[in-house]
């Protein structure tokens, strides 16, 4: 038999919520998972991309992994990975930095073999170069085949990229496909092989709930794929229905039911009642023991704002809006999201703004046309319907999709008919007793860090 823990999206270096604390909590959960490869022995640990939330890295942060990746090491347990939308550089990445070091596996066409299993690996593809790709590994001799990669893949909600037309033209037949992007865990059967979102090892979003971990993946006899979960910092999901005459002290007594002890509190005012101040909100969550507060205010606008078009609520959708009405080309959108609105750490925003102009270059000058006019009303309904945010405190991770650079794309629960409508052979695994329930709502990004904080990020020039 061969075993060997499934993670991806650990996102080490996250500054969340501009929060120090919260940048080590996810190098610290990394490290968690490390830690139980360690002790359980498995085999390997397989991670399927973004192992970076940046593509120039913190210098602490690329220490920091170095020295978890040691554990493993020592402990003999290889480190096979594949790149990432967010850490993927032009040219040589940082896996091949790990790799220099004996620490990483970084996977390709040609077979790895560990046990009874040989693995594969095929790195994040944006959208408009996945036409060229042919999917021809190199043979194995081996009793089961892998392929770890990372996107968006379907039959899993949001998915843009076809998992059954990978299986079928490949030129190995693959039992399994170990995926990152997608922050929400899950598993389907299709084409007769198991394919699988191991989720995120933090909660890099509002809208990802339920514990974070791993899966556990066994070769013996079969593919069978089991979760775990691990611990991470407390989040506090706060929910306030202000009647007509309430206000913050109502928003004050729900908060004070919470336990927020060195927890993220994400208060959301819901209802009628009067004007609340987020600032006062926060500074409450926060005098009663929140590590972060941040508070989204939900409530519709008063008929005075209507007049002047604005919804003090939520501002930035007043400005997405107003791009929309601008009749920008598809290109001056895209680009607009990165620049303006994107998850991208303000460190890559140069750097992926040129990327994707070369590739929408390289494309053809589609793009770059105007918008249809106002009367055209499924174009504009199409491009409303791709920009509108979702609930929560953090931005909607499909703005940041249009940055293809960046693709986080947000994810959402399971679509009870989203097998039926593939058209492929696909079903669910019945759920295990030992799985915990499945998260909801995932964006695979988060927002960038601070623009303010010390330029300590390292090129990977300075390396290689």
């Amino acid at each position: 038999m061969t075993r060997v823990i499934h993670t991806g999206d650990t996102h080490v270096g996250y500054r969340q919520y501009h929060s120090p604390e919260r940048r080590d909590d996810f190098l610290a959960a990394f490290e968690r998972v490390v830690d139980d490869a360690v002790e359980e022995g498995v085999d390997a640990v397989v991670h399927a991309g973004d192992l970076f939330h940046d593509r120039r890295p913190d210098l602490a942060d690329l220490h920091g992994t170095i020295g978890v990746l040691r554990k493993l090491d020592r402990a003999d347990v290889p480190f096979l990975a594949v790149v990432g939308n967010h850490e993927s550089t032009r040219g040589d990445q940082w896996l091949d930095l790990l790799e220099t070091l004996g620490l990483a596996t970084r996977l390709g066409d040609e077979p790895v073999v560990v046990g009874d299993a040989a693995f594969y690996g095929l790195d994040h593809v944006p959208l408009s170069k996945r036409e060229d790709l042919e999917y021809e590994f190199a043979d194995h001799d081996a009793e089961y085949a892998t392929l770890v990669t990372h996107g968006l893949f379907q039959p899993f909600e949001f998915g843009n990229w076809d998992a059954a037309e990978v299986l079928t033209e490949a030129s190995v037949e693959f039992d399994a496909m170990l995926l990152g992007d997608n922050h929400r865990p899950g598993k389907k059967r299709v084409a007769d092989a198991w394919v699988t979102y191991c989720g995120s090892t933090e909660r890099a979003s509002a809208d990802e709930r339920e514990d974070r971990g791993y899966n556990i993946v066994r070769f013996d006899d079969d593919v069978s794929i089991t979760r775990r979960g691990i611990p991470t910092r407390d989040f506090a999901f706060v929910t306030v229905d202000l009647g007509e005459d309430e206000g913050i002290d109502r928003v004050r007594e729900t908060i004070r039911e919470h336990a927020l002890e060195d927890a993220v509190a994400l208060v959301t005012i819901e209802g009628e009642g009067g004007e609340v101040t987020p600032a006062r909100v926060e500074e409450f969550a926060l005098d009663q023991g929140a590590l972060v507060a941040r508070v989204n205010d939900r409530r519709e606008v008063t008929p005075e704002d209507e007049q002047r078009g604005v919804s003090f609520a939520d501002p930035d959708d007043a400005v997405r809006k107003r791009v929309r009405e601008m009749g920008l080309s598809d290109a001056a959108r895209e680009l607009d999201e990165t620049v303006r609105a994107s998850k991208l750490a303000d460190s890559n925003v140069r750097g992926a703004v040129e990327d994707r102009v070369a590739d929408l270059v390289d494309d053809g000058v589609d793009a770059f046309e105007p918008a249809p006019e106002a009367g055209d009303g499924d174009a504009i309904a199409d491009t409303e319907a791709a920009s509108s945010p979702a609930d929560g405190p953090d931005e909607t991770a499909a703005e940041a999709d249009r940055a293809e650079t960046a693709e986080a794309t947000a994810t959402g629960p399971d679509d009870p008919d989203a097998d039926e409508a593939t058209g492929q052979d696909v079903r669910e695994e019945p759920a295990s007793p030992d799985d915990p329930p499945e998260s909801a709502t995932t964006p695979d990004a988060g927002e960038s860090g601070d623009a303010n904080e010390p330029d300590d990020q390292v090129s990977m020039e300075d390396f290689l």
